[in-house]
């Protein structure tokens, strides 16, 4: 919020839309611009249509709720409004993947990037940590068109030698290797590297890079990480199809690049049990271990390093 309010103070076209929640965050650019704060209570697609007209206007709207309901419930607003008529609405996604653990299903949000990536003139973004957050946040001033921004819940850690490094398109290195690439989107970067560290201990050479832009297409950068590597795993708080190891696998395939992918993210749906955020990850397969055991699957079939 400091870093939408610094934006705000140097652009008066900034706006912000909420949809009746954020509270005790959100008060602090109400209360500094409180002729640019609208509320417009638990109604997204309203929200979307608000933000629409407004960027109709001149303005630069940012529509604000948790990331379920940011991104699915206006997704006809969204496909119509800003991304038909290339507005720069602003759609920010709270709380990606099971960061709503006890909240239910209702609030996992493991669609969200690969609906957004699907349409062009989406810039899809999905920063790992605070940092990079504002990087990405100041970053979007430039951008013409409409952005979904999936952002944490609050209270995420730094990744180490991330440092807040971000361009389009172009993933960040925090971890060198040979053997195998671990490349995430979002705060579960941590995990990878975490997962990076098991594998070093059993002497196998693990990269690990953070890809917080998911393009309708791939990037010359990105596909020039990939031809680094015989084997490559893919690491995302979403369901397996659509998203970042669609991408991978999509820029690899039309590209012709040598090197095997597994994706590692939600491969099922869910029953009526539910538990904490570290457990759903480990009953998905998304914790530390889980990725160290996909890497591993990865370097059988790819063979290792270049």
């Amino acid at each position: 919020m400091a870093t939408l309010i610094e934006m705000a103070a140097e652009d008066d076209r900034v706006m912000f839309v909420t949809g009746d929640l954020g509270w005790s965050v959100v008060e602090k650019f109400g209360k500094r611009f409180p002729k640019r704060f609208i509320n417009a209570g638990v109604a997204e697609a309203d929200a979307v249509g608000i933000a629409t007209g407004l960027a109709l206007e001149g303005f630069v709207p940012f529509v604000y709720s948790i990331a379920t309901f940011s991104s699915m419930r206006p997704y006809e607003q969204i496909r119509n409004g800003p991304i038909l008529h290339r507005l720069p609405v602003r759609i920010v996604g709270i709380g990606g993947g099971f960061a709503y653990s006890h909240a239910g299903p209702t609030h996992f949000a493991l669609e969200d990037l690969a609906i957004m990536r699907v349409q062009p003139g989406m810039t899809v973004l999905a920063p790992a940590d605070p940092a990079q957050t504002r990087a990405v946040m100041l970053a979007t001033a430039g951008m013409s068109g409409p952005v979904y921004l999936r952002v944490g819940k609050g209270g995420n850690a730094e990744v180490p030698g991330l440092n807040g490094r971000f361009a389009p398109g172009r993933p960040e290195v925090v971890r060198e290797g040979k053997d195998v690439l671990l490349l995430a989107t979002g705060s579960i970067a941590l995990t990878a590297l975490e997962s990076a560290g098991i594998l070093d201990r059993e002497g196998k050479s693990a990269a690990v890079a953070v890809l917080a832009h998911l393009g309708f297409r791939g990037s010359d950068e990105l596909a020039s990480l990939l031809g680094r590597f015989r084997a490559v795993v893919t690491v995302e708080e979403a369901f397996v199809t659509g998203g970042l190891g669609s991408l991978v696998a999509e820029t690899v395939a039309g590209r012709g690049i040598p090197c095997r992918v597994v994706s590692a993210g939600v491969r099922e749906t869910f029953g009526s049990v539910f538990g904490s955020r570290i457990w759903l990850d480990k009953k998905h397969k998304i914790d530390a271990d889980s990725l160290a055991r996909a890497a591993r699957e990865a370097m059988v079939g790819g063979g290792g390093g270049r």
